[in-house]
């Protein structure tokens, strides 16, 4: 049976301490706050982010270098026979095209996944990936079942503000400020390659119903499992663990049998969305897991 590293990135939410535990390798992404170079979940933690984008520092995202990641894949294959490499969506960020390119000089070594997850959902790939190799998956079989497998999840996350959406350019100056005097709650959903509008709130509460009522509905009419027997439901958020701990007990209440697992949303969706957002995620569980 071939040894397999499970590699991903920071935009997973794994920080180091966790990919420890779990038994896999993570690429910290970069940030880049007021021309200084930051890597999640190692010189950045949450706290910090958080504090200096309430401050108004300029804060833009990257992602890791070629030599960053043909460091990590060389030093692994000394003591692993082959790496799935699981980053980023392709659709939100260039890290995959990358990553897939550099792989062919490893002479089938090192399989990239095209998983079109990001923050929540990505990371129930990564700790998949690491059960199917456990299993005895190679690197090529991995590979497959996460791609079959990569539309199988669905975020839908509720914005407390719209400054962060003008900032990045995503919606008009004009649009954020009838938002903002409206008191709109934006829902966005995440389907594979985009961050997308969804619908508009009046108020929180209005916003989780909303959320929750898609997520029921995908559950009902995409993924043909009303009960979410077979569905991982996860609860998501920007800073706010309170208002995350809030949502949870009212989720719970809808989805009983549901173990809700609950993580902050990752830092390259934050600085999109700021602080104060809420999520619901969920993701399919693989056939070949059950």
């Amino acid at each position: 049976m071939s040894r397999i590293a499970i590699i991903s990135d920071s935009n997973s939410g794994i920080i180091p301490d966790e990919a420890e535990r779990f038994g896999v390798h993570i690429l910290p992404m970069p940030f880049f706050i007021d021309n200084e170079t930051y890597f999640e979940g190692v010189n950045l933690t949450q706290e910090q982010f958080y504090a200096r984008l309430g401050e108004g520092g300029g804060i833009s995202t990257s992602m890791p270098s070629m030599e960053q990641v043909t460091q990590l894949w060389d030093r692994l294959l000394q003591e692993y026979d082959e790496i799935v490499h699981i980053p980023m969506s392709s659709g939100l960020s260039g890290s995959f095209d990358m990553a897939a390119m550099l792989a062919k000089d490893y002479e089938g070594k090192v399989f990239v996944v095209n998983n079109q997850r990001i923050s929540v959902t990505q990371r129930q790939s990564v700790l998949d990936a690491k059960a199917l190799a456990d299993q005895g998956k190679s690197g090529a079989q991995i590979q497959e079942i996460l791609e079959r497998e990569k539309f199988e999840s669905s975020i839908y996350i509720m914005l407390d503000t719209l400054t962060y959406l003008k900032k990045g350019g995503r919606i008009t100056p004009a649009a954020a400020a009838i938002g903002t005097l409206l008191r709109l709650k934006p829902v966005l959903q995440i389907q594979g390659e985009k961050l997308d509008a969804f619908a508009k709130a009046r108020t929180v509460k209005q916003a989780k119903t909303i959320m929750v009522d898609a997520m029921k509905n995908d559950f009902a009419n995409r993924f043909h499992d009303p009960e979410g027997k077979h569905m991982h439901l996860q609860i998501a958020y920007t800073y706010d663990l309170e208002a995350a701990k809030i949502f949870l007990a009212e989720v719970q209440e809808l989805f009983p049998n549901h173990e809700i697992v609950v993580n902050p949303l990752s830092l390259s969706v934050s600085c999109h969305i700021g602080p104060g957002s809420l999520a619901i995620a969920c993701s399919k569980w693989i056939p070949e897991l059950t």
